[in-house]
């Protein structure tokens, strides 16, 4: 059964269950010297104790994920993108982080397009869906926001930061920065 209001909002928020933006919890990231110190093109490599190429061999692609969340949360989404150049194209994650990023900076077509793709490429991507209907909602289409919602429930996303964060912005307007 689903709870309602912010019962059910402070239970999906007070567990860690799902993946923001590259993330494996709902919290907001951290700050590292990714986006305190390193130049645009690098990530901090704590291996190296060092800034490296966003391209380094040394880096897989999660770390690339965690600091292109990172600095998108920083608001450095030029600094993102260049990270996410380094990544694979067509991967329905890295879609998903243009489309985010693409929506921080008001280009809704340029977001949708890249949401499409992300989940042409993953049907169950339940950030993107999440993400998509964020969108939505800052577009007044309510309707399509709602319909997101339930696609991800239906594909096991209930009681996750996807389906919380969606949830939110229906009911408030208030999307996700991360």
């Amino acid at each position: 059964m689903i709870r309602s209001g912010s019962v059910f909002l402070a239970s999906v928020f007070s567990a860690s269950m799902a993946f923001a933006v590259g993330g494996g919890d709902s919290a907001p990231p951290a700050t590292t010297p990714t986006s305190s110190e390193c130049p645009r093109g690098t990530v901090w490599d704590d291996g190296r104790r060092a800034c490296v190429s966003a391209q380094s061999s040394q880096l897989d692609e999660d770390q690339r994920y965690e600091a292109v969340r990172e600095l998108a949360y920083a608001g450095q989404l030029d600094h993102a993108l260049e990270v996410l150049d380094t990544m694979q194209a067509g991967d329905d994650r890295v879609l998903t982080y243009r489309g985010f990023i693409a929506r921080q900076q008001g280009d809704w077509a340029q977001a949708l397009a890249y949401y499409d793709d992300a989940l042409r490429a993953n049907p169950d991507n339940i950030l993107a869906r999440s993400y998509l209907g964020q969108g939505h909602v800052l577009q007044g289409d309510m309707q399509a926001a709602q319909g997101q919602l339930i696609e991800i429930r239906d594909r096991g996303g209930r009681d996750s930061w996807a389906e919380a964060s969606l949830l939110r912005a229906l009911r408030t307007g208030q999307t996700s920065n991360y």
